[in-house]
């Protein structure tokens, strides 16, 4: 029991700064459906830290004000190159929930995946142990990274 409440009392004094990044082709749509989490808290303070405050944006309704704020801090952050070409992505879905923000993106582009890379640059300046992790799955090909502060990039052979 003592160890329970020690590692329980542990974790809230070392916040853990990770988020979750799933990258899945659609072959019949040739695009890529993209699920990002983290912590709302985390997302606020490294909009901040990169003078990019937003103001008076609502991100529990899903409007046209919180969506521009979700695409371009990902446009920054999260990038990913199909065969060399960068593609961007259209916000689906978002939810704020118990801290965490998860969003459902498309990108667009890509129909023939060889190789993809992705950078993962979100909060990678705001802790120093910052971990992004990334899933790729095209067809039968799946595979899982960590990135971190020091590695934020990743190229992923997919043919």
């Amino acid at each position: 029991m003592t160890k329970i409440l020690f590692l329980s009392v542990w974790f809230l004094l070392h916040p853990v700064h990770v988020t979750l990044t799933s990258i899945d082709f659609v072959p019949d749509q040739g695009c890529f459906n993209v699920f990002v989490r983290m912590y709302f808290d985390d997302f606020l303070t490294d909009r901040k830290l990169n003078n990019n405050v937003i103001k008076d944006v609502d991100f529990s309704a899903f409007t046209s004000a919180s969506r521009d704020a979700i695409e371009r801090y990902l446009s920054e952050k999260l990038i990913i190159k199909v065969n060399e070409k960068l593609l961007s992505g259209k916000l689906r879905e978002m939810k704020v929930a118990d801290n965490e923000i998860s969003m459902n993106l498309e990108y667009t582009g890509g129909k023939k995946p060889n190789t993809i890379r992705v950078k993962n640059l979100i909060m990678t300046g705001l802790y120093a142990d910052q971990s992004n992790m990334v899933i790729v799955k095209v067809n039968d090909f799946e595979e899982g990274v960590k990135l971190t502060s020091d590695i934020t990039d990743q190229t992923f052979n997919v043919k």
